[in-house]
């Protein structure tokens, strides 16, 4: 089994990057884990404070159940993956079975900063891009998917995404093996993680 992670600023194209990937590769072989997927559940704060929380500092992710689900699919078992509302701040009742693959990809803005998590990975990828960029795609994907105004979405920009992307995230460069600019739009970069996944497999 090989593990990719794949880290970078919110907005910075990860999704796309893990998109190019699958599409990439033959049906059936990828299993994705989102970071997303591991928040803290909130069901214990009150609701009018869940706005307040901190989604971009790596004390928000379970990552102890995180690496567990990872060693539990290297191992060649099955998981639950839990399924988290930012809406609701809570994780669901449900869970996603996620059956173990050849290539499991770990996606997300803080997968970087855990260490244990760091060694577990085959190779590691930062998806880099213009601090305007990633703004613009927050707002969009903000408005849309999580109910917020733009004035709330820029509001937070300042007062958290930008000085924790700079704390946190924006250091986990350094972790990576490879670091692609321009993110799901650099077809050189995917094709050379595509072949090194392919070339990885065969071996």
């Amino acid at each position: 089994m090989l593990i990719i992670g794949i880290a970078g600023g919110t907005g910075s194209g990860k999704t796309t990057v893990v998109r190019k990937i699958i599409e990439s590769l033959p049906p059936g072989q990828t299993a994705v884990i989102p970071q997303d997927s591991y928040y803290w559940d909130s069901s214990n704060v009150p609701v009018e404070e869940r706005q307040n929380i901190n989604f971009d500092e790596p004390a928000a992710i379970d990552f102890d159940l995180l690496v567990k689900h990872l060693k539990e699919l290297k191992a060649g078992r099955p998981i639950e993956q839990p399924i988290y509302s930012f809406l609701t701040c809570t994780r669901s009742k449900e869970t996603i079975t996620v059956e173990p693959r050849d290539i499991v990809i770990v996606e997300g803005i803080l997968i970087l900063c855990n260490e244990e998590l760091r060694n577990m990975m085959d190779m590691k990828v930062f998806v880099d891009a213009d601090a305007d960029d990633r703004l613009i795609r927050v707002i969009k994907r903000d408005i849309i998917e999580r109910g917020r105004t733009v004035e709330m979405v820029i509001e937070r920009y300042q007062r958290v995404l930008k000085p924790m992307h700079l704390q946190h995230i924006e250091p986990t460069k350094r972790y990576a093996d490879i670091i692609i600019p321009q993110g799901g739009h650099n077809s050189v970069a995917i094709e050379i993680m595509t072949n090194f996944i392919s070339h990885k497999l065969k071996g």
